[in-house]
C-alpha cells in the first residue's frame, strides 16, 4: 500500500484506533504550550515526493520543537564546521542513560557527550554554530527552517522560551561542567540561551513533516532543487537518528518503525524515509522515557502497513 493511492480515511482510522493510547501517557506538565487538554490530541502528516500532502487528527496544534531541534542544530553545525570539527566536540554513540544525565560527561575520560542527541551533545552543539551572538545565530537557524518548511510565519514561543530558562538549573550544570573540565570550549550563557531558544520554535504537524522530507531528499528543497545542506551531513545526520534519537526506546523504534525518527517532550516526532517520505506526528501525552504513546504506535503501523521499514528491504 502506498500512500499516494490511498484517501485521507486511512490516516483518520489510524487515529482513531490509536487515540486511546493516549491515555497511558501524560502531557509535560511544564511546557506552557499543552496542558491536560491537549492528552487526547494526535495528528499525524506525510509529504512525499510528489508534494502530496496526507494529514489528519490534530493538524492545527501548536507545539515547541523540544528535542526535535536537535536535529536542526546539527545539520547546521555540520554545515558550519565540518563532521571532523563537530565530533571532536561531541560523540556519536548511543548512550543508555537518562537524555539529561550528567554522570556520562563525569565517567567518560574525555568528558565529551555521547552524542548530539542528549542535552549536553545539543547544547555543545549550539557553541559550535557560526554568528557574532546569540540573536544571528539563531536567525540563522529560523532562515533555514523557514526555507525549509516553506513558511515565513514559523517563530519562537517566548513563554516557552522564559519557561526553557526557568526550568534549566540541569542544563546549566551540563553546560557549567563541560566548560569546567574543557573538554567543550564554549560560553555557557550563549549556548544555554541558543538552546532554550531553538526548543521554543513552535511548529505543526505539517511543519515536521516538511523537515522530514528535507532530510529524505537529501538536503534539497523539491521546488528548487538546491542543496542547502551536504548529502554526506544528512547521512551522519539519520544515522544518528536511528541509533540515538528516540531516547531510551531508540533501539525498539530502530527495529519496529525501522527508519530514522526525532522525538521531543511536547509530544512530537519527525521521522524520515529516505527518497519517499517526511512524516511528522504529534501526540503530547509521553511515557515515561519521554516519547509520545499514541505517536509511537501509530508510526509503528505505518512501517508495516506501507512497507517502510529500511531493513526489511535487505532481506
Amino acid at each position: 500500500m502506498e500512500v499516494i493511492n490511498m484517501e485521507h480515511t486511512y490516516l483518520k482510522e489510524l487515529i482513531t484506533e490509536y487515540r486511546p493510547y493516549t491515555t497511558k501517557g501524560e502531557v509535560m506538565a511544564d511546557l506552557p504550550c499543552l496542558d491536560n487538554q491537549n492528552q487526547n490530541d494526535l495528528g499525524i502528516a506525510i509529504i512525499d515526493m510528489d508534494n502530496q500532502i496526507y494529514k489528519a487528527g490534530s493538524t492545527d496544534l501548536s507545539f515547541s520543537l523540544q528535542s526535535v531541534s536537535k536535529i536542526i542544530s546539527l545539520m547546521v553545525a555540520l554545515e558550519d564546521l565540518g563532521e571532523e570539527k563537530v565530533f571532536q566536540t561531541v560523540g556519536m554513540e548511543p548512550m543508555g542513560d537518562f537524555f539529561n544525565t550528567i554522570s556520562h560527561l563525569e565517567s567518560n575520560d574525555v568528558h565529551r557527550p555521547y552524542n548530539p542527541m542528549v542535552n549536553a551533545g545539543a547544547i555543545a552543539i549550539c557553541s559550535l554554530i557560526k554568528g557574532d551572538n546569540v540573536q544571528e545565530r539563531f536567525e540563522r537557524i529560523m532562515s533555514l527552517l523557514q526555507s525549509i518548511t516553506d513558511n515565513d510565519t514559523i517563530s519562537y514561543d517566548n513563554n516557552v522560551y522564559q519557561a526553557e530558562k526557568r526550568k534549566g538549573d540541569r542544563n546549566r550544570a551540563l553546560a557549567y561542567y563541560m566548560s569546567s573540565t574543557g573538554a567543550v570550549a564554549l560560553d555557557p550563557e550563549e549556548a544555554l540561551d541558543l538552546y532554550f531558544r531553538i526548543n521554543s520554535i513552535s511548529f505543526t504537524v505539517e511543519d515536521l513533516a516538511r523537515v522530514g522530507l528535507f532530510i529524505a531528499n537529501g538536503g534539497k528543497l523539491l521546488n528548487h532543487n538546491k542543496q542547502l545542506i551536504s548529502h554526506k551531513h544528512l547521512q551522519t545526520l539519520q544515522a544518528i537518528m536511528m541509533t540515538s534519537g528516540m531516547y531510551n526506546e531508540s533501539g525498539n523504534f530502530a527495529v519496529k518503525v525501522g527508519f530514522p525518527c526525532k522525538s521531543g517532550v511536547s509530544g512530537s516526532i519527525v521521522g524520515v524515509v529516505p527518497g519517499r517520505y517526511g512524516i511528522g506526528v504529534v501526540g503530547p501525552a509521553i511515557n515515561e522515557k519521554g516519547n509520545s504513546v499514541g505517536g509511537g504506535k501509530i508510526l509503528e503501523r505505518l512501517s508495516t502497513d506501507l512497507n517502510l521499514n529500511l531493513f526489511s528491504h535487505s532481506i
